[in-house]
């Protein structure tokens, strides 16, 4: 043991010099409770411009159940030195199949507890909440650590990426909050409907929605049979209409508004799968529900690969069919609603409730809403955890997981005259024999 002036020296030195926070027994202190209010509304225009919008006081008053509390927990993870050197070493990536070695910087942050059930019914509470108004009924009333909140994607003309930002009273700590798929199937509708099924067939299909002979593609670059173009795959990833490169324009906004904030990203479903891919870009904590398998589009979006991604969560149950990349084949309920939900490997770590087995749950597509998870997974307590003194199930990374297995993706041109396809960062037309 050392000495009690030395150990007080010591720790008083980390203090100073480490910018941490020490108790009397020399560890770092628990972290903080923190509270979070809604402070804005954001969404993209149908001109392709992100727009944030301060959310108002409903008939003079505050927003009810706009403020959410949780615990929070210290976690490493890395960043890339600036977004830029990340966006240019992706694009080489994709042009040119060279790979930069980008120095990645650790840093010890303040993330979300996902080890506290709590916390976890919190966060879904504002995943649910970034598919509503605050006046709308579906709305979750928050705790009060979150008092500010400000909405994205609301505009009467806005029909794509939606949600909300939280923060802390002080602004310490920002969540952004992404809205998942509208659609009749998931429960919902709405104008993003049209854009949100668009972007589900593209990144969580196996090649451009190609379930059948019958299925209108999401991009040309089906080439026969079990046969797909892997760089034509890639080129379709780039267009800034879609929802990554949006959300990336997002959240430099939201880093313009907020410079010393520490953020959070969280979403369900296709909103946690965006959540996830940012989450990888930005090197920031990240939760996200029911999410399809988004390891696939990390690849194909040539996303530089930090040294670990254990700062994304995911959290599902074995009786939602998308999560566990199940919901696939021509006769499932997500292709007869129009969706190729075909991925299932998933990025991070993953905290999996078996419904299936604990609570004798089926495996069906209505149990994939937000809902179910707030009222039946995390509103109650979870017994199967109870014999290991935990409140939710360990979160695991997925190892071993394969999909799309039945594909074989490669450099295969367009066998039809005719048809376009999209090499090099350009389209290529092959002309018919009688034009």
């Amino acid at each position: 043991m050392l000495p009690t002036a030395l150990s007080a020296l010591l720790i008083a030195l980390l203090e100073l010099f480490g910018g941490k926070s020490f108790d009397d027994d020399g560890f770092r202190q628990r972290p903080p409770r923190l509270r979070f209010d809604l402070r804005h509304e954001h969404a993209v225009s149908h001109t392709g411009n992100v727009v944030f919008s301060d959310v108002r006081p409903v008939g003079g008053y505050e927003v009810t159940g706009a403020q959410h509390e949780l615990g929070t927990r210290y976690i490493s993870s890395f960043r890339p030195p600036s977004f830029e050197e990340h966006s240019e070493a992706r694009m080489r990536s994709i042009r040119h199949a060279q790979s930069t070695k980008l120095p990645w910087y650790e840093d010890t942050i303040l993330g979300p507890a996902v080890d506290s059930r709590e916390t976890l019914l919190e966060l879904a509470k504002m995943t649910n909440n970034a598919y509503v108004t605050p006046n709308d009924t579906a709305w979750y009333k928050l705790g009060n650590r979150w008092v500010s909140h400000y909405p994205f994607g609301w505009e009467p003309d806005a029909d794509g990426f939606r949600g909300y930002v939280f923060a802390t009273p002080d602004n310490s700590t920002v969540v952004l909050s992404i809205k998942g798929t509208s659609a009749n199937v998931f429960g919902g509708g709405g104008p993003t409907a049209k854009k949100d099924k668009f972007n589900d067939n593209l990144l969580f299909s196996c090649c451009c929605a190609r379930v059948g002979w019958t299925w209108t593609t999401v991009c040309g670059c089906y080439r026969g049979g079990w046969k797909c173009d892997q760089l034509c795959l890639e080129q379709a990833l780039i267009d800034e209409s879609l929802f990554y490169p949006i959300g990336t324009n997002l959240y430099n906004n939201l880093t313009y508004m907020y410079p010393h904030s520490n953020i959070w990203i969280i979403g369900h479903s296709l909103g946690g799968a965006l959540a996830s891919l940012l989450g990888v870009t930005f090197g920031v904590p990240v939760v996200a529900f029911e999410s399809p398998g988004e390891r696939l589009a990390a690849e194909r979006l040539h996303l530089p690969s930090p040294p670990s991604t254990q700062h994304v969560t995911h959290v599902y149950h074995t009786a939602d069919p998308i999560a566990m990349g199940t919901c696939n084949g021509v006769l499932s309920s997500c292709s007869l609603a129009g969706f190729a939900m075909e991925t299932k490997c998933h990025l991070g770590e993953s905290i999996v409730y078996d419904t299936v087995s604990n609570l004798s749950w089926s495996v069906d597509i209505r149990n994939h809403g937000i809902v179910t998870v707030i009222e039946n997974v995390l509103g109650k307590p979870w017994t199967a955890c109870d014999g290991v003194g935990r409140e939710v199930p360990i979160p695991k990374r997925e190892v071993d997981c394969v999909e799309c297995y039945s594909w074989e993706f490669g450099d295969f041109p367009p066998a039809v005259a005719g048809e376009v396809s999209q090499r090099g960062g350009a389209k290529v037309y092959t002309p018919r024999s009688d034009q």
